[in-house]
């Protein structure tokens, strides 16, 4: 009769741990994500960009220190569950001001925000710093419902074209613009707004800078790596906020160098990508099927 009961509590316990298990891998088999996409937590894969790194370092550990807590928590609540399962009618004991528990619980917590606000704080530092003599320098105009890239030479000067005016880039309702940039160190973007707020965004690098009218700002990436980057607004805009949709285009210094020679020679970014042996348009986004007859811009 004793193992009787052993073996049915044995059980329970088999059926429970079960459950648990096959709870914690549905999230995942669900999601249908890969191996690769699993590590990085629903984040891009690719970082171009050594911000791109540190933040994504930033967020693997902030969710190993969440889940951590979270085993520690759901561990004591189901040990709690089993250990203390209601056995009679009796009222427990019943414990109150537990000093040494109520020091940890307080002061535990305390410690794991002030670490993760530490890496937080340092990471922004160097995420938003921005030197005063930067390599190069792009800048970067937000409209309704487009952008535009221009691009500054070696002496700060606006890159122009044959006519000596500076050369914009543009993009339009049947045009995705592509912004090109070298893989180096210390690439700054200067941007401002025509009209109303909009937010440059390139997903890949886990970064996205509001451009707020009146008020221009800058940021710089440190790129390690070359590419095609599919680019956002991501704040909500107007009516065809959706379509505004660009492309940067990673490439070599060297290649860099004779893109910008080709547009001051009158090349059209199309053309001047194709003499680098880059794809004239847009790789990562398409034009979105749209009508925009008589609306601003």
């Amino acid at each position: 009769m004793v193992g009787k009961p052993f073996r049915i509590a044995r059980g329970r316990t088999r059926r429970t741990v079960g459950l648990v298990a096959i709870a914690a891998t549905l999230p995942v088999v669900l999601s249908g994500c890969s191996l690769v996409d699993m590590f990085h937590l629903g984040w891009p894969t690719s970082q171009p960009t050594d911000q791109s790194e540190m933040m994504m370092d930033l967020w693997i550990g902030a969710v190993i220190a969440s889940l951590a807590v979270g085993v520690i928590v759901w561990g004591l609540t189901f040990w709690c569950c089993v250990a203390y399962k209601k056995k009679s009618d009796d009222i427990p004991p019943q414990t109150k001001y537990n000093m040494p528990s109520e020091i940890l619980f307080t002061g535990l917590p305390v410690v794991i925000i002030a670490v993760l606000f530490y890496f937080t704080a340092v990471i922004q530092t160097d995420v938003t710093e921005v030197s005063e003599d930067p390599e190069y320098v792009v800048e970067v105009t937000a409209l309704k419902w487009n952008w535009q890239f221009s691009y500054q030479d070696d002496n700060g000067e606006p890159v122009t074209g044959p006519d000596g005016q500076p050369y914009v880039e543009k993009g339009d309702s049947d045009y995705i613009p592509i912004l090109v940039v070298p893989k180096s160190e210390k690439v700054q973007f200067q941007s401002h707004s025509e009209d109303v707020i909009h937010s440059f965004w390139v997903p890949d690098t886990l970064f996205k800078r509001d451009v707020i009218p009146g008020e221009d700002s800058a940021w710089e990436y440190d790129f390690k790596s070359t590419g095609s980057f599919v680019g956002r607004c991501a704040e909500l805009c107007g009516a065809y906020h959706a379509f505004m949709n660009f492309e940067m285009r990673v490439v070599e210094e060297d290649d860099y160098a004779t893109f910008i020679s080709a547009i001051e020679s009158g090349a059209s970014t199309p053309e001047a990508l194709e003499e680098i042996g880059q794809d004239p348009y847009a790789e990562t986004t398409d034009v979105f099927e749209t009508s925009r007859d008589g609306a601003e811009g």
